[in-house]
């Protein structure tokens, strides 16, 4: 992992592989960003003249790299495209920067140590620099002959030097901690999300997450498939019942001895979605091993919860299955019995995340917990809906709904609301059994977000996050975003934690 420190040197005297400094696009050309200042003088004021004429504009995710001026220590300087200036007194955005911060990063692949001159104006700033330094730097390599150090490959940035903070400062040294919890456990996440399904079934997964339990203090229980078979977990078990890597339920619990309010996160961990019986057609199931998203999410939120003290009790639900086909499989037509008594008539195989779902949203309500966030890569009619980088959010509880919006909005997490119409719940009515797991094809992702809201305990708010369209990039990667596993939702999840610690949510 790239370590984060705080310097107070000047950026000249760094002993360092590069200097990154920011540049916006102004109304005439590339305009050099606050924090750059001795930067630029080095140039001879010249520096933003310098970066138009190799062709830069200032434009968000633009990495240009110059060498440094006569006198510094760091060879290079890297400018980094913030996007439009500010108006006159103006500040950058804490997405602008988190995302400009991820740039660099990401383009000093292979390097020690980069001092990050971004225009930070207090904690804060220094915080989403940090975090988007640390996720920017993220990558995959476990697969790779030789790991990050071979042949073809770079390691990540290894230090990262953040000016303009207070290295003695406790706001300054809090937000540091902060950044490197959160974004150590969100790219815990990515390599979740990343690791092929022969290696990260159901089992391996839950024995990663009592690891993590017995490290950071978090009590974990695991439920494997005789005990979820005597509790009556049938929406797990007929996911899980055409594989041969058995399912589990995971709850992790993270209490705090001054928490008065409790919140349940649950999380979608399909290991390898087939489709089951109604098997997907090639060229959807490629990139299946990411149907655990949610899970992963949940996890990491719960474990960085753990690690900054927040003073919330919260629990994880992580409901683990591997949907494949198979003469043991759930067939279309099969009758489930939920864990909550509600029996649902299987109508198509491939809708496998709404059933284990129901059964840890239910066991996550007996708890009574003052709100409940699920988190799913649910449905393909999100995506359309929303497109490949924003997720929907459904609630029972209109403010829930626009709190969670707005916490997502804050973090740097673009979602979108989305309503639940009661005239679409008909769709799922059966003559056979309580409920279909389908209905209606049109607003199908609405139609899941309602099919969840039935298995939520009277009285409970609850919002429910569809994730399938930014959890897995399979694009080229942008700002702190890599390819591949993107760890989405992880950040919205922690902030509404720390909210409700602070007694501003709920």
């Amino acid at each position: 992992m790239t370590a984060l420190t705080l310097s107070t040197a000047a950026a000249a005297g760094q002993r360092a592989d590069a200097i990154v400094v920011g540049v916006a696009k102004g109304a005439e050309g590339p305009v050099v960003a606050p924090g750059a200042e001795a930067v630029d003088q080095a140039y001879d004021g010249r520096l933003a003249a310098t970066l138009e004429t190799l062709g830069a504009s200032g434009a968000e995710g633009e990495v240009t790299k110059l060498p440094a001026p006569s006198g510094f220590k760091a060879p290079v300087v890297v400018a980094v495209g913030l996007g439009a200036e500010p108006e006159k007194d103006g500040a950058y955005s804490a997405e602008s920067l988190r995302r400009a911060a991820g740039s660099a990063a990401r383009a000093l692949a292979g390097s020690k140590k980069a001092v990050f001159a971004l225009p930070v104006a207090d904690a804060a700033d220094i915080g989403v620099v940090g975090e988007g330094a640390l996720l920017g730097a993220y990558s995959f390599d476990t697969y790779k002959e030789n790991g990050k150090n071979g042949k073809n490959n770079k390691a990540p940035l290894a230090e990262v030097a953040l000016l303009g903070g207070k290295p003695r400062d406790k706001a300054y040294k809090a937000a540091v901690e902060r950044a490197v919890a959160v974004a150590e456990e969100l790219n815990r996440a990515r390599d979740l999300i990343n690791t092929p399904p022969n290696d990260l079934n159901p089992a391996a997964f839950a024995d990663i997450a009592q690891s993590a339990g017995k490290e950071y203090g978090i009590k974990v229980q695991v439920l494997d498939e005789k005990a979820l078979a005597k509790g009556g977990y049938g929406g797990i078990l007929g996911v899980g019942v055409g594989s041969a890597s058995a399912p589990r339920l995971v709850k992790l619990s993270y209490t705090h001895s001054k928490a008065d309010k409790h919140l349940a996160f649950v999380g979608k961990g399909i290991t390898y979605d087939s489709g089951g019986i109604s098997l997907k057609p090639a060229g959807h199931n490629e990139t299946m091993k990411c149907d655990m998203s949610g899970a992963a999410a949940v996890f990491a939120a719960v474990v960085a919860a753990a690690r900054l003290g927040l003073e919330v009790n919260v629990t994880g639900w992580l409901a683990l299955a591997e949907n494949m086909p198979s003469g043991s499989a759930t067939r279309p037509g099969d009758v489930l019995r939920m864990y909550s008594g509600k029996t649902v008539e299987v109508l198509n195989t491939d809708a496998e995340g709404r059933l284990v779902l129901a059964d840890a949203l239910w066991a996550a309500s007996q708890e009574n917990p003052d709100a409940i966030v699920d988190v799913a890569t649910l449905t393909g009619a999100m995506m359309l809906a929303l497109g490949s980088r924003t997720f929907g959010i459904m609630s029972n509880d209109d403010a829930f709904r626009t709190a969670v919006h707005e916490t997502a909005k804050e973090v740097g997490e673009d979602a979108w609301p989305m309503p639940l119409p009661e005239h679409l719940r008909k769709g799922m009515d059966t003559p056979t059994a309580d409920i279909a797991n389908m209905g209606e094809r049109m607003g199908g992702g609405l139609v899941a977000g309602l099919f969840l809201k039935e298995f939520i305990g009277e009285g409970i708010t609850w919002a429910h996050l569809d994730i399938a369209g930014p959890a897995f990039n399979e694009q080229a990667p942008f700002g702190y975003t890599p390819k591949g596993g993107t760890g989405s939702a992880v950040r919205t999840l922690v902030r509404l934690a720390e909210l409700t610690a602070e007694g501003e949510l709920g």
